[in-house]
């Protein structure tokens, strides 16, 4: 596991700012995190109750795209940007025990995340891990970094995973202009998975609340507008569709009950 600090000194945790990796942490049940994000983690769930049961199925979708794009597609290298903290079945996990000789890159620009990653997300011996301390709002610094072009060979497909980062990303940080950057240097063949908050099933008091940026900056975008990163590119089955719908083992829970959108396309 190699990581990047580019201004040369550990980076600091403020435990008085909420940040969603911790948050995310919070809602999941782990203890990787500080009273700021249990703070705004409970104003969020009391007024969408739904929350934690998003964040699970969003972990699943995490291992249902892994093992499809490591497994019927034939993907071996993974760009994973807004990893979060370590949990059950991180992509590295997922595609190794499909393809020992998978390379991943993980990207986050939590300093906690850092830590951990550091400590357990240790690679198979055929395969390789790297961890970069970014963010997706700067997509030329995470392509140009040492991280990844020692662990990916971006002329061959990746797999670009986005999986609930870009409803942080505001209208003004040009989410799509993020997107399409990232998208362009990877060669034919790559693909792009993506989750995404959405208010489609949401009570418009708690979309206004998850809105106001109390809780952090962010985005609920709709289903065209969640759409829209896929232009140009061809859909997997089933399309865009409710996240726990894409692929879903068994009863998926309703729409309205996770509250984001999933897709995966392949890049001409």
């Amino acid at each position: 596991m190699q990581t990047e600090n580019p201004g040369g000194e550990a980076p600091k945790i403020d435990t008085s700012v909420p940040h969603p990796a911790r948050r995310y942490d919070y809602w999941l049940g782990g203890k990787d995190n500080f009273a700021a994000d249990r703070e705004s983690g409970d104003a969020i769930a009391a007024k969408f109750p739904g929350i934690r049961t998003a964040v699970v199925e969003n972990r699943r979708l995490l291992r249902r795209t892994v093992t499809h794009l490591a497994g019927e597609a034939g993907i071996r290298q993974f760009l994973d940007i807004g990893t979060g903290l370590p949990t059950a079945n991180n992509t590295h996990e997922v595609a190794q025990l499909i393809a020992p000789e998978s390379r991943i890159v993980y990207v986050d620009n939590d300093p906690l995340v850092l830590a951990h990653a550091r400590a357990l997300l240790t690679s198979s011996a055929e395969g390789r891990t790297a961890y970069l301390d970014a963010d997706v709002r700067r997509p030329e610094a995470i392509l140009k970094s040492r991280e990844v072009a020692d662990t990916l060979d971006l002329s061959r497909p990746v797999a670009l995973l986005l999986l609930a980062v870009l409803h942080f990303v505001t209208d003004d940080e040009d989410p799509y202009g993020v997107v399409k950057r990232l998208v362009a240097a990877l060669p034919p063949g790559s693909w792009l998975v993506m989750s995404h908050a959405t208010a489609d099933w949401l009570p418009p008091e708690a979309a206004a609340m998850i809105q106001s940026g109390k809780h952090g900056a962010g985005r609920l975008r709709d289903r065209d507008e969640f759409a829209r990163f896929f232009d140009g590119l061809d859909l997997a089955e089933p399309g865009v569709v409710p996240l726990a719908e894409w692929r879903a083992e068994g009863e998926p829970p309703p729409a309205a009950e996770v509250s984001m959108y999933a897709a995966a396309g392949r890049i001409r």
